[in-house]
């Protein structure tokens, strides 16, 4: 089986990747700066080389990419809070674009052959069609997905240049935890709905903030498709399989293909755990459209793409059960 670097594996998302592709057989790296990830999952992933350190220093990814004759890279190191990229978009930019392209170019210096994106839904902005497919307009209104779509263009034209094949995969809202309970979303501070509602249940927050009531939605409040991570896990190894089976870069949307409101899953999260949780209404947030919602249809057409746990009260339901067993997340204290 190929050697794959995973940068960003001890964030949320791209631990629950290496998971998967332990399960399915590769050898895994991780590169991680542990600026948003957590130490305590190097722990939980027995069996994986831990390098601290950054994807902007690109000798160290050279170094790394020949030494351990890397085949693929898996790219997670992005910062993602579309809050934060409107408040401080030279942090996105950064990070997310100039970061990323060292990291390409160690990649296109190393010759190595294979190269899949974590990239966003955002890079839609609002959208005119529901379902979105991959064709429609690319419009981000927020620094986040602007920065996900530079990275696209530039491994677009990489791909043309020099020959790298890539997939870039369109998350939609990201949620859940490993059924297996061993790891599960963990942010310092928490601005994500599922695990910040885990918070309220727990009485580690007095309430969960509804950020806008007023959208042209049933119930007024956002519409987004989520996704279990285990199930965006997955297609990251059905992707990386294609790749090394001759398939053609490509870019993919990974969603459920149906939407919840922001009050329907704070309602969904009271039946699941059986407890109240608290509800505050709050402005809008800049940069949120009102609905989000994928086509998948593409990803499962030609990879076979099949999510597992796809009904929002199994997803919420192993959130819950990963956080009645970390009630403090990732406790930073023991390592």
């Amino acid at each position: 089986m190929l050697r794959v670097l995973v940068t960003g594996g001890a964030g949320y998302i791209g631990s629950h990747t290496v998971r998967e592709l332990q399960r399915a057989g590769y050898q895994v790296t991780v590169l991680d700066n542990l600026s948003r990830g957590h130490r305590a999952v190097a722990e939980v992933l027995s069996g994986v080389e831990f390098v601290w350190g950054d994807t902007a220093d690109g000798e160290l990814v050279r170094v790394l990419l020949r030494s351990r004759g890397i085949k693929a890279v898996l790219h997670f190191a992005a910062l993602s809070l579309v809050g934060e990229s409107v408040a401080d978009p030279a942090l996105y930019y950064r990070n997310n674009v100039a970061g990323g392209l060292a990291l390409l170019e160690a990649v296109r210096e190393a010759g190595v052959p294979y190269f899949i994106f974590s990239s966003s839904a955002a890079v839609y902005g609002e959208p005119t069609q529901i379902p979105i497919e991959e064709d429609h307009s690319l419009a981000p209104f927020n620094p986040y997905g602007a920065t996900k779509l530079a990275f696209e263009e530039a491994l677009r034209w990489y791909g043309e240049a020099y020959g790298m094949k890539f997939v870039a995969l369109r998350y939609f809202n990201a949620a859940g935890a490993d059924p297996e309970g061993l790891m599960g979303e963990d942010h310092r501070p928490e601005t994500h709905l599922v695990p910040a509602v885990m918070e309220a249940a727990l009485g580690r927050r007095d309430a969960v903030t509804i950020f806008g009531t007023d959208y042209p939605t049933p119930d007024g409040t956002c519409i987004r498709d989520y996704i279990h991570v285990t199930d965006l896990a997955a297609a990251h190894v059905l992707a990386l399989k294609a790749l090394a089976d001759g398939h053609p870069s490509r870019v993919y949307n990974l969603g459920n293909e149906r939407g919840a409101s922001v009050r329907e899953v704070v309602e969904t999260a009271r039946r699941v755990t059986g407890r109240e949780i608290p509800v505050l209404e709050g402005p809008r947030r800049a940069g949120d459209p009102a609905v989000l919602v994928a086509s998948s249809r593409r990803i499962k057409e030609e990879l076979g793409w099949r999510p597992r746990y796809g009904d929002l009260e199994t997803i919420i339901r192993t959130a819950w059960e990963w956080r009645l067993g970390h009630p403090r997340g990732y406790d930073s204290s023991r390592f």
